[in-house]
């Protein structure tokens, strides 16, 4: 039996990235471990519905079976052209130096004495912010513990399909331009997993995500989507997820299209400043 340590940017993400994966590794035997680096809240501690998205993520954790559940400490960075000043409490995640967050990841895998770390491609999926710096940080846990990676990411051909589909139903506004450096290319994928047997839990543990699912949007809206969606159907939409091991894709040289930050940038960790200290994406700063 192993040890699965999973690192994601925010509550919600190990649903849809990992969710089915999580809970065949949980029903088999497997101890698994969620960590996120972002409480998924903007303001400070303390404030009404500060905990939510936490506390959202516990329940999802326990429907997928996971043993365990950490939190690194930092602030949802946010999306959009502005990254907000940092809460009186805590750093956002995107402005926490690489080392300092891989250290905190890395204190989590030597504990769990872990075999296995599940992080990002190198453009994070689709480009936030948060998402690029988790796979920066995961890469740097790594080296400092030695575990061996696979990147959650998903065929970019299949996600150009599928985005082009939702463009039509006016459920996503990407344009084709941002979408050629999502995810990795299907020759580049080496891991692909069924988990269509798992798609109750999967349904159930996004479905407890609530103050997502119930927000305004066009995220929400297809959230709500999915999670009203009959169990076999959704099998067969989120019935497979996929893994690159060792960077895969993501290196190619394509530049990955910051839509947050309105930015292009290369499929590899930010650079360090001298300090060690990750370079963000260059956004607009307020405050």
């Amino acid at each position: 039996m192993a040890t699965i340590v999973a690192f994601h940017a925010h509550p919600d993400d190990e649903v849809l990235a990992t969710g089915g994966t999580l809970a065949k590794l949980a029903a088999e035997g497997h101890r698994v471990v969620i960590v996120v680096a972002s409480d998924g809240w903007m303001g400070a501690l303390g404030e009404p519905g500060s905990t939510t998205r936490l506390d959202e993520l516990r329940a999802s954790a326990a429907l997928l079976g996971a043993a365990r559940v950490e939190h690194l400490g930092y602030a949802d960075s946010g999306h959009g052209p502005v990254l907000f000043p940092d809460p009186p409490d805590r750093k956002r995640f995107v402005r926490a130096g690489v080392d300092e967050a891989a250290e905190r990841l890395a204190e989590v895998i030597r504990a769990e004495n872990a075999d296995v770390l599940l992080s990002y491609d190198a453009c994070g999926g689709y480009g936030h912010r948060d998402h690029i710096h988790v796979h920066a940080v995961g890469a740097r846990a790594a080296e400092l513990t030695g575990i061996r990676v696979l990147e959650a990411t998903a065929p970019r051909e299949y996600v150009r399909l599928v985005t082009s589909l939702l463009r039509t139903l006016r459920l996503v506004v990407r344009e084709d331009e941002e979408t050629q450096s999502w995810f990795t290319p299907r020759a580049d994928i080496t891991h692909r997993v069924n988990v269509r047997r798992y798609a109750r839990q999967k349904q159930a543990a996004l479905a407890a995500h609530r103050s997502v699912v119930q927000g305004s949007g066009r995220l929400a809206r297809l959230m709500r989507l999915l999670v009203a969606l009959p169990v076999p159907v959704f099998g067969l939409v989120l019935g497979s997820e996929w893994f690159a091991e060792g960077g895969g894709a993501t290196a190619t040289g394509i530049p990955c299209f910051d839509r947050v930050g309105g930015a292009k940038q290369r499929g590899r960790p930010p650079r360090r400043s001298a300090g060690g200290r990750a370079a963000v994406p260059p956004v607009s700063e307020r405050g």
